[in-house]
């Protein structure tokens, strides 16, 4: 199958591009389609011959490129319907009438200078099929699209958002009652390709990306001052609101400078190793990991409710755990061990009511622990009590 992609150095072009070779070098699975694919990718800056040579044989045509921030009016037109009246005509000379998805906009719908020249350019499209093939025209009119290789100051407000919140620039929100409607690039990507496997989502005249999301302006602003500061507090990016936190977080990394790549935590250091948290929330919990030096025990404690996960994966060492109090005969319950080694890699339980410890057995080398506890550090409300096993 010969792909004809123009526009393919653009936000969704490229995101899309590096999906289909992903399918192509087999990286990728699709039910349908399979890797023999031909990718010809068109840009401002290619031969035209190549545009000539590619609508000779293109099995399918992805018309992605268009015009949405000129330096003067007149370009909308040039930019969005001149260049797809090429397209077409091309096509036309040799009599090639495969399925074309047009890029277009929600303001195709509305009487400016871009949604005219969107609009101009989804007639063009439809009229360049008889009435017969007119299945083959497949416009989407995409909303606000966001994702990762959006240009800031000229994709989307997410895009500006993100890069500038992300590296301390200043952010206007005229009105953060504002509603968006908004698609998520790797969304769009997945509908796109569907198209290609002949399994477009449709709705009347046009086809449209399924997945959808309406979130106020404020809202967004909100959720990016919070990843901003995640690091700091270390709690976890809001994830959830319907998927979109997680795509915005997703989207927000993006726009890290290499040099924000990596961020330092709070070792908690003592002669017994080291402590750091790495992640708390308030309602999953915290995660830290704990270094302990050859011979030392840590823990001898047990709590009312707070419960623990460990997991030894460096070193090996011992975890005692016995139940607070006394039998039926007045002695002190069993004490359970548990060998752990970093060789092989397994969770032990802290139970709430049990005293527990923790022991490096090794005498030349530090024990590595990854430790999850239900409910993060309260000092005010600690449930921890000294007990030796």
């Amino acid at each position: 199958m010969k792909i004809l992609l123009t526009g393919a150095n653009g936000f969704v072009g490229k995101n899309l591009t590096a999906q289909l070779y992903n399918i192509k070098s087999g990286k990728a699975k699709h039910p349908v389609l399979g890797t023999d694919l031909e990718i010809i990718e068109y840009t401002r800056e290619t031969d035209e011959g190549v545009l000539d040579d590619a609508c000779k044989t293109a099995d399918f045509v992805f018309h992605l490129a268009g015009v949405n921030r000129p330096k003067e009016t007149e370009e909308f037109m040039a930019g969005n319907y001149g260049f797809t009246s090429t397209l077409l005509e091309k096509l036309k000379l040799h009599d090639n009438r495969c399925p074309i998805v047009l890029a277009s906009s929600t303001q195709a719908a509305l009487d400016n200078p871009y949604g005219r020249s969107k609009k101009a350019g989804e007639e063009a499209v439809r009229n360049h099929f008889n009435p017969q093939d007119r299945e083959k025209a497949l416009i989407y009119r995409f909303p606000n699209v966001f994702g990762k290789w959006a240009k800031p100051n000229y994709n989307s407000a997410v895009a500006t958002f993100c890069n500038n919140i992300a590296n301390d620039l200043p952010i206007a929100v005229n009105d953060p009652t504002v509603e968006m409607t908004l698609v998520y690039i790797d969304d769009v990507v997945e509908e796109l390709i569907g198209a290609l496997a002949n399994e477009a989502t449709r709705h009347g005249d046009f086809c449209i990306v399924p997945t959808v999301h309406k979130i106020k302006l404020g809202e967004i602003v909100d959720l990016l001052n919070g990843f901003k500061t995640q690091r700091e507090n270390l709690t976890v990016p809001n994830v959830t609101h319907n998927g979109f936190g997680k795509k915005l977080y997703s989207t927000y990394l993006s726009y890290l400078s290499a040099d924000q790549f990596s961020y330092p935590l709070k070792m908690n250091i003592d002669q017994r190793g080291s402590f750091t948290e790495i992640i708390r929330t308030p309602e999953r919990g915290q995660f830290s990991v704990n270094i302990s030096k050859p011979g030392i025990t840590k823990g001898q404690h047990w709590h009312h409710t707070k419960n623990e996960k460990f997991v030894v994966v460096s070193g090996k060492g011992l975890i005692q755990l016995r139940k607070v109090g006394k039998d039926a005969e007045g002695n002190d319950f069993a004490v359970n061990d548990f060998y752990v080694s970093g060789d092989k890699i397994e969770v032990v339980e802290m139970i709430p009511g049990y005293t527990h410890n923790i022991i490096n057995l090794s005498e030349t080398e530090d024990m590595v622990t990854f430790m999850w506890a239900n409910e993060s550090f309260d000092p005010d409300r600690p449930d921890t009590f000294f007990e030796e096993v």
